[in-house]
């Protein structure tokens, strides 16, 4: 079993949909023994394969809002078991996130072919914008540094 994975969800030439692509080359200055970074474009099936047999999988996606607070970071561990152990899924039924499929579909997909993580935690953060070009808006680029901290902290737990 992989200890973790962090995955960044996103697309680096639509501005602030890049934060996760973003922070993977923020973590690949650090030493984090055990942990797998991995720039996705959010497609279920490699996610799936992706956090497949990690104990940890921590998925980085930006959201688009309304109403809009760009920067903002908002930190989701998934439940992917109920206490009596069997196996359930988080709350949300759809997703927020700028792609046309999200995660809340690949954890539906994991969950039938038995390829869910042991845990999950997703952050999300708020775009301002997704248009075409490289550069994080300011708001967003702000966050980067925190989030890049959270991420740390998590898994270092």
């Amino acid at each position: 079993m992989t200890r973790a994975v962090v995955i960044g969800v996103g697309n680096e030439y639509r501005r602030d949909d890049g934060i996760g692509p973003a922070l993977i080359a923020a973590l690949e200055d650090r030493w984090l023994p055990g942990v797998s970074l991995i720039r996705s474009d959010g497609e279920p099936v490699r996610l799936i394969e992706d956090w497949a047999g990690a104990s940890l999988a921590v998925v980085v996606d930006a959201v688009l809002c309304e109403p809009s607070s760009p920067g903002e970071i908002h930190q989701t561990e998934v439940c992917l078991q109920q206490p009596d152990g069997t196996k359930a899924l988080g709350t949300h039924s759809h997703s927020a996130g700028s792609h046309s499929l999200g995660i809340p579909d690949a954890l539906r997909l994991a969950r039938a072919l038995d390829r869910l993580p042991h845990r999950l935690i997703v952050y999300a953060v708020e775009a301002a914008d997704t248009s075409l070009g490289t550069e994080l808006s300011a708001p967003v680029a702000a966050a980067l540094p925190t989030l890049t901290e959270a991420v740390v902290q998590i898994l270092r737990k």
